[in-house]
């Protein structure tokens, strides 16, 4: 997994917004959750509830059950999450190389994730019901055609019949024995 695509999936979605959690920024800054935490505190006038804010009991649990392997070490406080304007207003705090190139990575992280969610994802569902829809006319059409080829062919098949039954009756006519023309002969 590129580095790019490692953060999108420590991405989440909190309180209507996309944030990070200060263990996997700690993590990618490669400093102790405790000393990320200790910075942004001696800078907290930079950090507005809109930038940063603390979970919930109730949130973590959901944001819990949705890591798959939990990086979060057990620490009895609930961790920070950080906005998009909080991170970067992190970079301001956090002022060493490594800092600033994690936060170009987070901010092209962030753009591509906005990317993803401005273009509609395609719509199977809509396609295979839409899809569903032109086959079914299709083969109604079809069986319509179908059906209607049986009527012309039953009808056909009726005056055939008729046909040859007035033929066979014409010819059971024709067959008819006849009374012989002449004089009869006496029978003996």
């Amino acid at each position: 997994m590129n580095e790019l695509q490692l953060i999108q999936s420590k991405i989440y979605e909190l309180r209507g917004q996309k944030i990070m959690l200060d263990f996997d920024l700690a993590e990618m800054y490669q400093v102790e959750t405790r000393v990320l935490n200790q910075a942004v505190k001696r800078n907290i006038r930079r950090f507005p509830s809109d930038f940063m804010f603390q979970l919930t009991p109730d949130e973590w649990e959901i944001l819990k059950s949705q890591f798959v392997i939990s990086s979060w070490g057990g620490t009895r406080k609930l961790p920070f999450a950080f906005t998009e304007q909080g991170l970067a207003m992190l970079s301001g705090v956090l002022n060493s190389d490594i800092a600033i190139q994690v936060n170009i990575n987070i901010m092209r992280a962030f753009v591509v994730v906005r990317q993803v969610l401005a273009v509609p994802p395609v719509d199977r569902v809509g396609q295979l019901e839409s899809q569903m829809k032109e086959l079914r006319g299709y083969i109604e059409e079809v069986f319509a055609d179908y059906n209607d080829i049986n009527d012309d062919t039953r009808m056909q098949l009726e005056l055939i019949n008729q046909t040859l039954a007035e033929l066979q009756a014409q010819k059971a006519l024709l067959n008819k024995p006849r009374n012989p023309i002449g004089f009869k002969t006496p029978k003996k």
